[in-house]
């Protein structure tokens, strides 16, 4: 063989080999090729009312991200989905978002500061630890939006969530975290909203040949309307995850991220 063939050859297997070992280097508890997080927005009602019970018949936990005045009318159900060993996360106190939605406009993300936002996210935190004596570790971003300010003064609101939290989550994202890189102050978070099992199933056999974490992201649960995650498709993906050979290791997020930080 050419010399210089064989020269690029080995460059080459070297490269191949370098890749699969950085490829293998992280792993999963009990032999897991993947993990799983269902995580929920806002403390909707349906959430404790339809579905924790659906979750507790199949021992899975799941994470909700909360406003700390959305929990109150259903205190006692929110309660007990704590004391069940369910994770309680922190959304804010007033969700805010960009102005560019009307709603948002008196909240608007364009006319905070990172010391407001520091000061709303340090006090739901206090309100949800008074309501539910426990205190969020975890964040979801607001809309999935990561900023405060306009024009020149747009600051990253991702560093105040880093110091605060051990991890925040986004949204309508694309692709499943690779846990041996992701920034946990940005992971990513996939909707499950109006989606199906078949869908639902594309997005976990993407993330398992990848050997990734796929978070998934909703907001009510029930079987009607757009911002609603179906009791359905909960059902069958809850009956999949728990057959050991498809290798899921389902958690919530602030389990999964703890794993992830100790492991690296």
């Amino acid at each position: 063989m050419n010399p210089k063939l064989c020269l690029v050859f080995l460059l080459l297997l070297f490269f191949s080999l370098e890749l699969k070992a950085q490829e293998s280097a992280f792993t999963w508890p009990e032999g897991k090729q993947m993990a799983l997080s269902l995580s929920f927005d806002d403390g909707r009602a349906s959430q404790v009312e339809a579905g924790v019970p659906l979750f507790n018949t199949y021992g899975a936990k799941a994470t909700f991200y909360v406003m700390p005045s959305a929990i109150e009318e259903q205190l006692n159900l929110w309660q007990n989905a704590v004391a069940q060993g369910h994770e309680i996360g922190n959304h804010s106190q007033l969700h805010p978002c960009s102005g560019n939605f009307l709603w948002s406009r008196h909240k608007a993300l364009e006319d905070y500061s990172l010391e407001r936002m520091e000061e709303e996210l340090r006090e739901a935190n206090k309100e949800i630890e008074t309501l539910l004596n426990t205190v969020p570790a975890t964040f979801a971003y607001p809309c999935g939006q990561t900023y405060v300010g306009r024009g020149e003064q747009t600051e990253s609101y991702v560093p105040l969530v880093a110091r605060l939290f051990s991890s925040g989550r986004g949204w309508m994202d694309e692709a499943p975290n690779d846990p041996a890189y992701c920034e946990l102050s940005q992971i990513t978070g996939i909707s499950m909203d109006a989606k199906s099992f078949e869908e639902i199933l594309n997005l976990i056999e993407n993330a398992h040949a990848q050997g990734a974490w796929l978070v998934l992201a909703g907001h009510d649960i029930g079987e009607k309307g757009p911002q609603t995650t179906r009791l359905s498709m909960l059902e069958k993906l809850l009956k999949y995850v728990e057959n050991p050979d498809h290798g899921i290791w389902l958690a919530p997020v602030g389990k999964v991220s703890e794993y992830i930080i100790e492991a690296r």
